[in-house]
């Protein structure tokens, strides 16, 4: 389960050392044949306008019905299951012989994101195997950020004295 907080300015320090440590992860999965530790659909975050945002997650071959999304107190938490098994413990897309190499990844996944309060999840699809999911950030006018002036302080003249 992965644990992300949604910000609308998010740490590039922390995107940088993530992807460092998915690089690696996947590296060694590659040697190895293990899966990775924990397997995330790659994802971005994009700003629609001053208070709309939408997060794309790639999810290819991923059906509407192995898909979940929820919001619970302040987390959105998008899971993905794989369908049934058949008792010899086999999907039915792999009882379909023919594969010679399966390369796109279909293992379960759990993201969780922290969302502000004023941030609300308005709507979901899922196109071309990508999952959007809107979100509208709803701010009181006393929350929104404020731009105080700086008033520079009238130079005192000089008096000269005649003495």
């Amino acid at each position: 389960m992965s644990l992300h907080d949604f910000s609308a300015y998010p740490s590039l320090t922390d995107a940088v050392f993530s992807d460092r440590f998915n690089r690696i992860d996947r590296l060694f999965s590659q040697l190895t044949g293990d899966l990775p530790v924990s397997f995330k659909p790659p994802y971005d975050i994009r700003q629609m306008d001053e208070n709309r945002f939408a997060l794309s997650l790639s999810v290819p071959g991923w059906k509407e019905h192995e898909l979940e999304i929820e919001v619970t107190g302040g987390r959105l938490t998008i899971v993905g299951k794989k369908e049934v098994k058949f008792d010899d413990n086999r999907s039915a897309e792999e009882t379909q012989g023919g594969w010679l190499h399966k390369g796109i990844s279909r293992t379960d996944f759990c993201l969780n994101y922290a969302i502000p309060e004023h941030m609300k999840v308005t709507d979901a699809s899922l196109e071309d195997g990508i999952l959007t999911v809107g979100l509208h950030q709803e701010l009181l006018e006393s929350q929104k950020p404020q731009r105080i002036p700086i008033h520079q302080k009238a130079p005192e003249a000089l008096e000269q004295k005649n003495g």
